[in-house]
């Protein structure tokens, strides 16, 4: 039987503040199959933020373990992070420099030569709706160009894990629909694993083999889709927000970021 992904066990994370330790992760144990899309949700303060930033490497856990693409969190981060591309939701490009210069310095950052890191800005380039693009300005680029090309450097080192923090926040319909679909094939296209967190829950259901549900620190409920809608809304034709409210107690977050145009 191959082996997960993806593995933690009692992964936990405490913050100590003035007023005394507060438990943001409690204890999850989780595992994710290599070529899965998963979908990890939860209201604001459930936990997956600071989850999504441990398995990440940009947080150390204080309890539990977990493997990643192969590494020990804990003791071979870097191994971890040459394995895995990261989308921030905020995204990181460079708005003074054109797409063409931002693509080759992240292929550089992962140690490709020169001739390497251009080629394989021409070919993400070329794959992610970007190649009549290279030589304009990032600042001069639509909401949905900005979150391709965000896409395309997480993809530099054609990393067997992406991970993506809310990838579609302020983006108008047509645009959240061209990145599924760029989601949809990378995955079929490379076997890339996708562990995707949103606010969003027609993306979630329309996206994600399986869905996490987490709320105070621990995993409530997990499934397809279309089994946590039967158990808890009582109907594979319900909606994912009327399961969500039943699992939580809460309805999903509202995001109020403006749409980009």
């Amino acid at each position: 039987m191959p082996t997960p992904i993806i593995r933690t066990a009692g992964l936990a994370r405490t913050f100590q503040t003035k007023r005394g330790p507060v438990e943001a992760v409690r204890g999850i144990d989780l595992t994710v199959e290599r070529g899965e899309i998963i979908g990890f949700l939860g209201p604001n303060g459930a936990g997956k933020t600071t989850t999504l930033r441990m398995l990440t490497t940009l947080l150390a856990p204080t309890g539990g373990s977990a493997t990643v693409a192969g590494r020990d969190l804990a003791r071979d981060p870097s191994g971890v992070r040459e394995r895995i591309g990261y989308v921030a939701q905020a995204g990181g490009v460079d708005p003074a420099v054109s797409v063409r210069e931002e693509l080759v310095t992240q292929g550089r950052m992962y140690r490709l030569s020169k001739d390497a890191a251009a080629g394989r800005a021409t070919e993400l380039a070329g794959q992610l709706g970007l190649d009549g693009l290279l030589d304009r300005k990032c600042a001069a680029l639509s909401g949905g160009q900005r979150r391709r090309l965000d896409l395309a450097m997480g993809l530099t080192h054609r990393p067997e894990i992406l991970f993506l923090d809310e990838p579609t926040t302020g983006l108008d319909p047509g645009s959240r629909a061209d990145l599924w679909d760029l989601v949809r094939t990378i995955r079929a296209e490379h076997g890339t694993t996708v562990f995707l967190t949103t606010h969003y829950l027609d993306e979630a259901d329309a996206l994600a083999d399986r869905l996490v549900v987490v709320d105070h620190g621990r995993i409530v409920a997990e499934g397809t889709p279309q089994a946590l809608k039967a158990e808890y809304a009582g109907s594979p034709g319900a909606t994912l927000q009327d399961a969500f409210l039943a699992i939580t107690g809460r309805s999903a977050p509202q995001d109020t970021t403006p749409v980009a145009v």
